[in-house]
């Protein structure tokens, strides 16, 4: 048994997200082909066709949960799931000729298949990893070490793999970045699993080369685009200022309800979502 920690980002722009988010969506291999098949035929229930075929790319989530999809979904009564997927359909197979019906149907249906294929992520056993950082936040002076958020995101994958009887092989896939960057992130990587004490300690359960996809044809990264999207707009810790949008409140709900949490036997908590204040490496890394 393996698990796959599926990772993708959210904010890294520094423009318009409060927080920059690093998010992991842990699938256990056994569960990774049914799941993707089921996400395929919950687009297909939703929209009446592939997201792919109506965006030619991956739909991503700012496009399927941004402030506009949710403002379209109001302006009008709610549709039975049959009409809003034939108006949704027409509306993404001909946008020529939009009306306020599929207009409405569509944002519904955005916002309906999000909460539903989170769901159905819960309910194939998925763990959801993140990290929160401030835009704000100190980060590395040059490109060679690799950052604290990734350290943690290891750490708690590591601890997660270790609680599970047996200790199952981790891999990670990232949402595949242009040539450089991705070369700039392995070796990170590899000098954080080679070069540090608790790097070398982690690689026993997890393979310290990740592998790149693309997010386009890889349902799971897509899933991940969204938990990281929810988690910056939506979800904060104690002690974190910044507004949340309200109407994302019951997809944080599905998210919470995935998040990693270990119990020690003195009743010590730990939890699989955690604000980086500093994206500066420690030496202890």
């Amino acid at each position: 048994m393996s698990w796959a920690l599926f990772v993708d980002e959210s904010g890294q722009d520094q423009r318009e997200s409060p927080y920059e988010v690093l998010a992991g969506l842990a699938v256990e291999d056994r569960q990774i082909w049914p799941l993707s098949q089921q996400l395929s035929d919950a687009q297909e229930l939703h929209f009446g066709m592939k997201l792919f075929q109506a965006y030619g790319k991956e739909a991503h989530a700012k496009d399927l949960l941004n402030a506009k999809a949710f403002r379209l979904a109001r302006q009008g009564a709610a549709f039975a799931p049959e009409d809003r997927r034939r108006l949704a359909f027409e509306i993404l197979r001909d946008g020529s000729r939009p009306t306020m019906d599929r207009l409405t149907a569509l944002g519904q249906a955005k916002i309906a298949y999000c909460a539903f294929a989170l769901d159905l992520v819960r309910r194939h056993g998925g763990k959801v990893f993140a990290t929160m950082t401030p835009q704000s936040a100190p980060r590395p002076a040059n490109g060679e070490a690799m950052r604290k958020d990734y350290a943690f995101f290891f750490e708690r994958f590591y601890h997660f793999l270790n609680g599970i009887d047996g200790d199952p092989m981790g891999f990670l896939i990232f949402d595949e970045l242009d040539k450089s960057a991705s070369h700039i992130l392995l070796g990170q990587i590899a000098s954080y699993f080679q070069r540090t004490r608790n790097g070398r300690t982690r690689s026993r359960l997890i393979i310290p080369e990740p592998f790149f996809v693309h997010s386009d044809l890889t349902a799971m990264i897509q899933m991940a685009d969204i938990v990281a999207y929810v988690i910056s707009w939506g979800l904060r810790l104690r002690g974190m200022p910044a507004s949340t949008r309200p109407e994302l409140a019951p997809l944080v709900q599905i998210v919470e309800r995935m998040r990693y949490r270990h119990e020690t036997e003195s009743g010590q908590v730990t939890w699989g979502i955690k604000e980086i204040r500093d994206l500066r490496p420690s030496d202890a890394q």
